[in-house]
């Protein structure tokens, strides 16, 4: 197991567990964090979200071929490590406190999880083992409605002879992806169809957008020639459970872009004087730093668990995957805001990275649904389901 739960002290009660990670996932964690010093960061970022494309394509390719991050999750057979979603949320972790430039969003939190849900083929066997090895990119041009799959977002239509038309809003990661993946219309069903981004037929509209290191673009689509994913019959269930693992990875990256803010704003309240005192010493300092490691461990572990509950299968993972969102977006966005007002007059220069993030957070906070959306699909789940379908939620007992 790439997880275990460890039993707790006598005096604590024996139907409570305590998460812990294996010393493999703590000798990942090293590794990625040991790359992303030395590739990414506040410089890099800078420097990447002003060039075409705005991602390293050969730092991109390492982080598939040389550390194997990029396909954690996917099974040994399609090419890829074999760990488990735990695993792949460690990394994504660390690439979140670096504010790592690249196609993550569309590539591993959507497209690759895609993929390995649905059955094997010729087009879905060669685009896995090419994003997992970062040879290629992928967007994922599939409209969600709040973190869901609605059939009923889908306005891009599929022709009798594979082509599809229709358009596709806020695509993140479209603009410089090599492959897309569309959910469109048939006459059977919605089905995941796989096209080539510089098509025939393909048009992407880059838009402005407030974190520029995470781009998007609108796909326009006329007649576009498309190669079949995932038929009817499958792709409810293939993006039913892409959106739930991608809220799980995207709450990963919120969870570690708030660590490095909070280190941030600790480090600076304890080297910074006022009145001949750190003002890590004030109680009104030292309450919101406070309060903000409460809401990041509170992230973080629904974030892991969330995590865990879908590789593991017993937990609901729409609720899970809710819990993790609504609190990993809310603790990201407070932690970046306090982070400013921690720093003072220099926390609202564009010198200072805390923008850089501040800018991540707020963007991250519409992705995949806000954080009240979230909590409002925990209350349908949870609070308002029948007493016949309430979900089964895990106590950590073996």
């Amino acid at each position: 197991m790439a997880e275990k739960f460890a039993d707790q002290p006598n005096s604590v009660a024996e139907d409570q567990g305590e998460f812990t990670f294996t010393d493999e996932q703590a000798q990942l964690r090293t590794a990625v964090r040991k790359f992303c010093a030395e590739n990414f960061g506040e410089q890099a970022a800078r420097t990447l979200m002003e060039s075409e494309p705005r991602f390293d394509p050969l730092v991109w390719a390492r982080l598939g071929a040389e550390l194997s991050v990029l396909g954690l999750a996917v099974p040994e057979a399609d090419g890829g490590a074999g760990g488990t979603l735990v695993d792949q949320a460690i990394a994504v972790e660390e690439l979140g406190a670096a504010l790592a430039c690249g196609p993550v969003f569309g590539t591993v939190f959507l497209s690759i999880p895609a993929l390995v849900a649905a059955s094997a083929g010729p087009v879905r066997d060669e685009l896995l083992g090419a994003l997992t090895e970062g040879t290629r990119t992928a967007a994922f041009a599939v409209q969600d409605h709040a973190g869901a799959f609605d059939p009923a977002a889908v306005n891009v239509t599929a022709a009798e002879d594979g082509t599809l038309t229709g358009t596709v809003e806020r695509v993140v990661d479209a603009d410089a992806a090599d492959v897309l993946l569309v959910a469109a219309t048939r006459p059977d069903g919605v089905a995941l169809y796989a096209l080539e981004a510089t098509g025939p037929g393909v048009q992407r509209n880059p838009l402005t957008t407030l974190d520029l290191t995470r781009p998007q673009a609108t796909i326009v689509l006329t007649a576009a020639p498309a190669h079949l994913v995932a038929g009817p019959d499958q792709a409810d269930r293939v993006l039913t459970h892409t959106f739930q693992v991608a809220s799980a990875l995207l709450a990963a990256e919120q969870v570690g872009a708030a660590q490095h803010l909070l280190d941030l704003s600790v480090e600076y309240a304890k080297s910074r004087l006022q009145f001949g005192r750190q003002i890590g010493s004030f109680q009104a300092v030292k309450h919101r730093l406070a309060d903000c490691l409460v809401d990041l461990e509170h992230a973080r572990s629904a974030t892991y668990h969330a995590a865990w509950a879908l590789t593991d299968g017993t937990d609901d993972p729409a609720l899970a995957a809710s819990i993790a969102q609504a609190t990993a977006s809310a603790a990201f966005a407070r932690i970046a805001a306090d982070t400013i007002q921690v720093h003072g007059g220099i926390g609202f220069t564009w010198e200072h990275q805390a923008h850089l993030y501040f800018k991540r957070a707020t963007t991250d906070a519409a992705l995949l649904g806000s954080a009240e959306a979230h909590r409002s699909r925990v209350a349908d789940l949870v609070l308002d389901a029948p007493a016949d379908r309430v979900p089964w939620v895990a106590t950590g007992k073996q």
